[in-house]
């Protein structure tokens, strides 16, 4: 297979798998999707969908969010993890919204990575899945199976983005992006990986990985 048919053959079956895509974190505009977004590093997306309705419910938008102190804040997203530093960065950007854009999340990348706690990553899936600007948020998912598929050499995200920004048409990246990521959790996940199941890996994998995986199995 070329890697023009590599591309195509993964645009193909994730098309056939997942025609509706879920959002996989809770909310209802480009706030609440912010905090969400935030709130999953190094989380999971059930946790933090667990703990949204509860901040939401006492503070869904920046005025209402910053009547709450840190210590408040901190008190409620607990459970997700990396409280100090996420309760900071969720007080410290809602103040900025309010004091440079009127309460409103831009819908400028680089202005987002400016916000207190905002990596490239959350800037990404914001304009993509709040305001459906073309991104590639790459998590751990899309990094490890551009590596599996010989689409990326695995050295780091950065790069990672490059080559998926470079291999996929454009008008797709907002799929794709969100339709690999169910694929490696339910297909392709780092453990408990059955490659059987796992049929695009199979069709166009990296030769190494396939055959480190078969080293492992016998």
């Amino acid at each position: 297979m070329t890697k023009q048919e590599k591309v195509d053959f993964v645009i193909d079956t994730l098309k056939k798998l997942y025609p509706q895509i879920p959002i996989p974190l809770d909310h209802k505009d480009p706030y609440t999707l912010l905090i969400a977004v935030l709130l999953s590093a190094q989380s999971t997306d059930v946790r933090v969908n667990q703990i949204t309705p509860l901040l939401f419910e006492v503070a869904d938008n920046p005025y209402d969010m910053v009547k709450l102190t840190v210590d408040e804040i901190r008190e409620i997203i607990k459970p997700v993890g990396l409280s100090p530093m996420k309760s900071k960065g969720i007080h410290g950007l809602s103040h900025i919204l309010i004091d440079k854009y009127d309460g409103k999340v831009p819908e400028d990348i680089d202005l987002l990575e400016e916000l207190p706690a905002v990596g490239h990553k959350t800037a990404s899936v914001v304009v993509s899945q709040a305001f459906g600007i073309p991104a590639f948020p790459v998590d751990t998912h899309i990094h490890r199976l551009m590596y599996r598929w010989g689409l990326s050499n695995g050295k780091n995200v950065v790069q990672t983005e490059r080559d998926a920004k470079r291999l996929f048409p454009e008008h797709l990246w907002n799929d794709l992006h969100l339709q690999i990521i169910w694929y490696g959790r339910q297909y392709s996940p780092a453990r408990g990986w059955d490659l059987d199941k796992d049929i695009i890996t199979k069709t166009i994998g990296r030769k190494s990985v396939i055959a480190e995986y078969e080293k492992k199995r016998k």
